[in-house]
Order: C-alpha cells, then structure tokens, then sequence
C-alpha cells in the first residue's frame, strides 16, 4: 500500500512514515530522489547551494555548496557515479518521517540512514549544515 501511495503522490503526506531506495543527491539538504518516486528535501537544515551563495532569509553554514553534498553522499554510503548534469548517484535505504511540501514538488522529511541516525542531525553536527525551521 504505502509503495502505491509513494508512486501515486510526488509530495507524501504529513505525518506518513515511509522508506524509500536512493538514487540521486543533488546538494547538501536536497533534493535525494527516491527510486519510489518522491523527491525528499531534509527537513530542519540548509546548506549553501552547489555554486556556493546562499538563499536570502536561511541560514549560511561556512562549507561550500558542493563540500555539503559530497558529506551527505558519504552519509548515504558514497558516490555511485554521477549524471551528466552534475547530480551524484548513491544507494541507501532511509526511512523517513513526512513533514508535507518542501517547497518545488519535494516532500520535506527527516530521514534516517543506517549506521548514521537522522540525516539532518549527522548534517548539522559536522558542520555542513545549519538548523532551520522553514514553517
């Protein structure tokens, strides 16, 4: 059932606790597409984006846009190659917790990997990112 809503849904819904298969990292804090459909944003955190500026408003942690992502792609069992646009291919099982839209037809979630706990923690905790409550 939850893989039909998954497939069904881009954005899952509030509150709806679901695993999923990774394929793509874009950056630091999202998107990490899911090979079930969604797209996940981590939900709490920002890190500066791949080209390194930061968005107004959110917080601007020190590391690059591009030293952000390269962390969160170790946090999800490294680098599988990547596309020719520039995204890194990985593959981790997470299982997660939806918060609803992350904004750009992302689901904002906290996730969790094995051996490493909460993503979003793992990411603040390094320093690669900063926490951020965008509700």
């Amino acid at each position: 059932m939850i893989a039909a809503l998954l497939l069904a849904s881009v954005i899952v819904p509030s509150g709806q606790s679901f695993a999923f298969s990774t394929t793509i990292v874009w950056d630091g804090d999202g998107p990490i597409w899911c090979a079930e459909g969604p797209r996940i944003r981590l939900h709490g955190i920002a890190t500066r984006e791949i080209d390194g500026s930061c968005r107004a408003g959110l917080p601007c942690p020190r590391p690059s846009g591009v030293a952000a992502r390269d962390h969160l792609v170790v946090l999800l069992d490294g680098a599988r190659g990547a596309t020719r646009d520039g995204h890194i291919r990985v593959k981790a099982q997470l299982r997660c917790r939806s918060f609803g839209s992350g904004k750009g037809k992302r689901t904002a979630a906290n996730c969790s990997a094995p051996g490493v706990g909460d993503l979003s923690q793992a990411m603040i905790g390094s320093g690669y990112a900063a926490r951020w409550d965008y509700r």
